[in-house]
């Protein structure tokens, strides 16, 4: 197409630039480093080449701190890289996003791509995945016969499940030959169907020593199989394109002895569950035999004279029963009643009357004795105080001080002269006696 447009050189530069990113993007390729440089930017930056042909790289900061190691030159890597223009020259380079040393990263490289390939025409999807059956019974074991894979399966198997039987197709797990062997023992064990899960796998290595597992025909065998396999290859890290095409993936070659077997001891567990549900199902159809036996012998009875005579029997009995606890009942009410009614004549009874007044009569009794002892107590206790005050105005106690009293023939006491005259008797009353005078001289107070 004829552009007439007049261009700058820069302007075609970035023309040229956006064309080869648009075309071709990330790109892996292998080559040998040469011409490599490390200035103070921290940027890497070498030419790859091989025997022919040569390109000069670009590896930016940011992304060669990843890398792990320094690249020296005479290196063969393998590199992920975008193609893109150095505008400044005009010259074509490539910026490098991934640097790997040569040998395992091209393997890796295969591996991915090999993995989106199979992935894209649905060999890993789900719905084509195989359950493994619930009774194994032979298990098919795919590996080598000289390897520690197959002493561990079998010896797992064996402990777990002697029941098992075990078909072993010898193959090479290592090697060119390996990969179209392992298809063709995979293909042998679907035409014999004498198993009914396989194990495919080996023991761990390098990805070299997997690397039979990851080849197409070994993956397209794998999908094709009628049997379930089960693939047991490596170690727990170490995952193959057969790993996702398999119906089931197992970390180990252990663990898949593992998955599919079954415990002996849970299986005696189970025959023994299995046990209890038939002796459960033997007596529970004894049990409904004799029940059908038992339905002509029970009508045979319901209509035996003996039988109407119990039930007969059996009626009186229980009326017998119902009017005795009637009586019982009829009796208890009346007993009740009559308590009743004796308790209200009771309260009525004049007995009941003199009972109480008697009682109160002795409750008045003893308040007033109560009352008259208080009342002599207190009679007491005044005569006491009364004879004090008595005694301290007695002409005794004046006699006791060592005085003495006179009395007139008339029991007066003699207080004035006028009361006496000569030839008069006079009684004095002294502590310890009496004395009879007769007045001879009466002598009045002169002042």
């Amino acid at each position: 197409m004829q552009n007439n447009s007049i261009l700058s050189v820069k302007d075609l530069n970035q023309i040229v630039k956006d064309l080869l990113s648009d075309a071709i993007g990330q790109i892996w390729l292998v080559g040998e480093i040469s011409n490599f440089s490390r200035p103070t930017s921290g940027h890497w930056y070498f030419t790859l080449k091989d025997d022919i042909a040569q390109v000069r790289c670009a590896m930016f900061r940011n992304n060669n701190y990843r890398t792990g190691f320094t690249p020296q030159n005479g290196q063969q890597v393998l590199v992920n890289a975008s193609v893109t223009l150095y505008e400044a020259r005009g010259e074509y380079q490539l910026v490098i996003n991934q640097l790997q040393l040569a040998g395992a990263g091209l393997l890796q490289q295969k591996f991915e791509q090999l993995k989106q390939k199979l992935s894209e025409e649905g060999l890993f999807d789900p719905i084509y995945k195989k359950e493994l059956p619930d009774n194994i019974r032979t298990v098919g074991i795919i590996t080598s016969s000289t390897g520690a894979a197959l002493y561990d399966i079998c010896q797992i198997l064996n402990r777990r499940d002697p029941s098992l039987n075990l078909i072993i197709y010898p193959t090479s797990v290592q090697g060119n030959e390996a990969p179209a062997q392992i298809a063709k023992m995979i293909q042998i064990a679907n035409v014999r169907q004498e198993c009914d899960v396989l194990i495919v796998g080996r023991g761990g290595g390098a990805l070299e020593d997997l690397w039979a597992f990851n080849e197409e025909v070994v993956a397209r065998a794998i999908f094709a199989s009628q049997l379930p396999i089960v693939s047991a290859v490596g170690h727990e890290v170490d995952f193959t394109i057969a790993d996702f095409v398999a119906d089931v993936r197992a970390a180990t070659p252990s663990a898949a002895a593992e998955l599919v077997s079954r415990d002996k001891l849970e299986q005696l567990k189970s025959l023994q569950v299995q046990e209890q549900y038939l002796c459960m199902a033997i007596d529970y159809y004894l049990m409904r035999r004799r029940e059908l036996l038992n339905k002509p012998y029970q009508r045979l009875q319901s209509q035996h004279p003996q039988t109407k005579l119990s039930k007969q029997l059996n009626r009186l009995l229980t009326s017998r029963h119902a009017l005795f606890e009637n009586i019982q009942q009829y009796l208890s009410r009346q007993s009740y009643l009559h308590n009743l009614l004796d308790k209200r004549l009771l309260r009525v009874s004049p007995q009941h009357n003199v009972i109480y007044c008697g009682q109160n009569l002795e409750k008045r009794q003893l308040q007033l004795i109560n009352l008259m002892q208080k009342r002599l107590t207190d009679a007491k206790h005044q005569f006491i105080l009364k004879a004090s005050q008595l005694n301290s105005v007695s002409p005794l106690a004046t006699l006791d001080r060592g005085y003495s009293v006179t009395i007139d023939q008339q029991q007066k006491v003699i207080r004035t002269l006028d009361q006496v005259s000569i030839g008069d008797f006079i009684l004095t009353q002294l502590k310890t006696g009496k004395l009879i005078s007769q007045i001879v001289q009466i002598d009045k107070k002169t002042n």
